[in-house]
């Protein structure tokens, strides 16, 4: 198979540290071209790539001589996608352009700062790619780690759905390499870093209960309790599902104390995931059976990919990183804070 000629949008820690190494790992990817805001990001992250590789990558930026900026790259016919990594709020105008010009898009998660954006992102995909077949996948790497997939296997053959408990807490403190950015100490968006992280796990939870047990309603409680991670740091969520079950839903990321807990009751079991590790009960009482699968630790960047090349070259996007899903994430986290902000008023969901 040929390989699939492609641009790095953005230069932040996350592109140095994942999809840098995660491209050059991957054989049916091709780097032609890094943008940055500035050429010495561009430059630092082009110092990270192999000098086997290095040659062939040339920089583009906002401060670049004539015939070097972001519409450049678009212009050139061997990129034939772009995996854009930029400041939340920046993102949609970027996606936009590169789909006009009838380049393929990974673009990170959220795939908006919010829902009415992420609609009309959509419904402008949906446009421009009847006519030039440009695709439009998010990079949701949750749903490629594979204890998420493997738990939601044993969800569905324990039967019903019958309640829920997701507990994730921890303390991003002012000392953290992602607080340090710019974009994310004064956020532009809603919920600050209960957005930023927060759809990785209603992406897990969405992932585990499967589209039978999408969440219909939910009520919750918001609150700052970490100064330093305004607007928002915590949220404590009840929700119902369209089959009548009940969860609750708690997350911090201004608090001392630790989880990472997804437990998912069923008729005739119990599934405890954390992502690399999935214990799954079998049974209910004295006769009940438990078995403990581990995986190699990832963050399934790789394997995202992967996919992501893969579905390029055969022309079909692959379903765990359709817009659509991405939509139902950020509607989760959306829905649980305009909630908090109405003093915990019912939410209903309608892109489940």
């Amino acid at each position: 198979m040929a390989q699939i000629g492609i641009a790095i949008i953005g230069s932040g820690i996350f592109v140095k540290e994942q999809h840098l190494p995660g491209v050059l790992s991957c054989p049916q990817l091709s780097i032609k071209a890094i943008w940055s805001r500035s050429l010495k990001s561009a430059q630092d992250a082009a110092k990270l790539v192999p000098g086997d590789h290095s040659s062939s990558v040339e920089l583009y930026s906002d401060d670049s001589a004539v015939g070097n900026s972001y519409d450049d790259i678009l212009k050139r016919s061997d990129i034939q996608g772009l995996i854009i990594a930029l400041p939340i709020v920046d993102q949609p105008k970027f996606i936009e352009k590169a789909l006009a010009a009838g380049k393929h898009v990974l673009a990170e998660k959220p795939i908006a700062p919010d829902v009415a954006t992420a609609v009309k992102l959509i419904d402008y995909y949906k446009k421009v790619s009847a006519e030039s077949k440009a695709t439009l996948s998010i990079a949701e790497n949750f749903r490629f780690i594979e204890g998420w997939k493997y738990g939601a296997e044993q969800v569905k053959r324990l039967g019903k759905v019958t309640g829920f408990v997701v507990r994730t807490n921890s303390m991003m403190a002012q000392s953290n390499k992602y607080y340090q950015t710019a974009w994310r100490m004064k956020p532009e968006y809603q919920g600050g870093f209960l957005l930023d992280g927060g759809v990785h796990i209603t992406a897990a939870l969405r992932k585990l209960l499967g589209e039978e047990n999408a969440v219909e309603s939910l009520v919750a409680e918001t609150s700052l309790v970490s100064s330093h991670l305004p607007p928002v740091d915590s949220i404590n969520a009840i929700m119902k599902t369209k089959t009548g079950t009940v969860g609750s839903y708690i997350t911090s990321v201004g608090t001392p104390m630790q989880a990472f807990e997804f437990h998912i009751a069923c008729e005739q079991g119990v599934v405890k995931a954390e992502g690399s590790k999935v214990v799954t009960i079998r049974g209910i009482g004295d006769s009940a059976t438990t078995e403990e699968k581990t995986f190699e630790r990832s963050n399934g960047v790789v394997s995202e990919l992967k996919a992501w090349a893969e579905a390029v070259a055969s022309g079909k996007p692959n379903l765990e990183q359709s817009p659509e899903q991405a939509l139902g994430d950020l509607e989760l986290l959306e829905k649980m804070l305009k909630s908090g902000e109405q003093d915990g008023s019912r939410q209903k969901l309608e892109f489940q």
